[in-house]
């Protein structure tokens, strides 16, 4: 590979790409499948999004993915919403503050291995999400109100543009959250409910994203760390009876486990999640290095090459 200085992201991709091995050409491989997805108008893309995302500072790369229409469904975790809504309502997520766990517990601040957030963030949304839950109307709480509809309505609530719940609201992509109760958020929208009608319809999400996979001439993932997003979006289109076109997954995950989050893209097309023909990538790799690589370079790419066809 020849690399020098004040070389683009998409440059050293291309470089990879030159060499075409390991993980570096796994790399440059799967920047190339996603620009495929993204510009073909046939594909839906699905994006899965698992782990601590925006502790992790990729929050704003996920909402300008979705401002810049590179995703069409997203499927995330109750985890990565609440965090996202937390830095929307003011709260921060900190780095380099020390001190042994149990110090930190007496401090008010918890840890996501070297990200800090303190529980005034937390007092805060809190106080934030149950003014906008009060504000849905009381109709649409008590007849039962899909998790998509409902993280619309809190999306369309906020001003932080950065916010990838905000952004999917305004260009109306749906976030489905299957394991939504298994978080924060869940626990703040149980509480509610304790003095006040709420009602999630859990099912028409379900009904939801198959219909979309049923009316999808071609479909394309983006799986980011696995876990429950990886299989919601794969089974959404197993019912179909096509099986995904195009997918592509990032993960440190290993799949000798058995376990969902390190199972190959490969073992999927035996199950007709992903079409035998399939395009796919598994890259083994840290989501928090790779995926800035991947999006600066798909950027540079995709605007070449409307150039190009221009």
């Amino acid at each position: 590979m020849d690399v020098k200085g004040g070389m683009s992201a998409l440059e050293i991709i291309e470089e990879m790409a030159g060499a075409g091995v390991f993980i570096a050409g796994r790399l440059a491989k799967a920047v190339q499948v996603l620009s495929d997805m993204i510009s073909d108008k046939e594909v839906t893309v699905f994006l899965g999004a698992a782990g601590a995302l925006v502790p992790a500072g990729l929050g704003r790369i996920m909402a300008e993915m979705v401002y810049d229409g590179f995703v069409d469904v997203f499927v995330t975790t109750g985890a990565n919403i609440t965090h996202d809504l937390i830095e929307a309502f003011g709260g921060r997520h900190e780095r380099g503050i020390s001190g042994e766990d149990e110090e930190l517990r007496n401090k008010g601040i918890s840890r996501i291995f070297d990200s800090y957030i303190s529980d005034d963030a937390f007092v805060l949304f809190e106080k934030k999400i149950q003014e906008i839950l009060a504000d849905i109307s009381v109709e649409k709480r008590r007849q039962g109100i899909p998790v998509y509809e409902l993280l619309k309505e809190i999306g369309l609530h906020l001003d932080y543009k950065y916010s990838f719940v905000k952004a999917a609201a305004e260009v109306d992509v749906p976030i489905f959250c299957p394991a939504i109760t298994d978080s924060i958020l869940g626990l703040q929208m149980w509480l509610f409910s304790q003095r006040e009608e709420l009602k999630l319809d859990v099912l028409e999400d379900l009904h939801k994203i198959v219909s979309i996979a049923y009316d999808t001439k071609k479909a394309g993932a983006f799986i980011l760390g696995g876990g429950v997003p990886k299989n919601y979006i794969l089974q959404a289109m197993l019912i179909t009876g096509k099986g995904f076109n195009y997918a592509v997954q990032i993960t440190l995950d290993r799949p000798e486990s058995g376990g969902l989050s390190g199972a190959t893209l490969s073992e999927a097309k035996s199950w007709g999640k992903v079409a035998k023909n399939a395009i796919t990538v598994d890259v083994i790799a840290d989501i928090t290095i790779t995926l800035p690589l991947i999006f600066s370079a798909l950027k540079e790419m995709l605007e070449k090459r409307l150039k190009s066809e221009s």
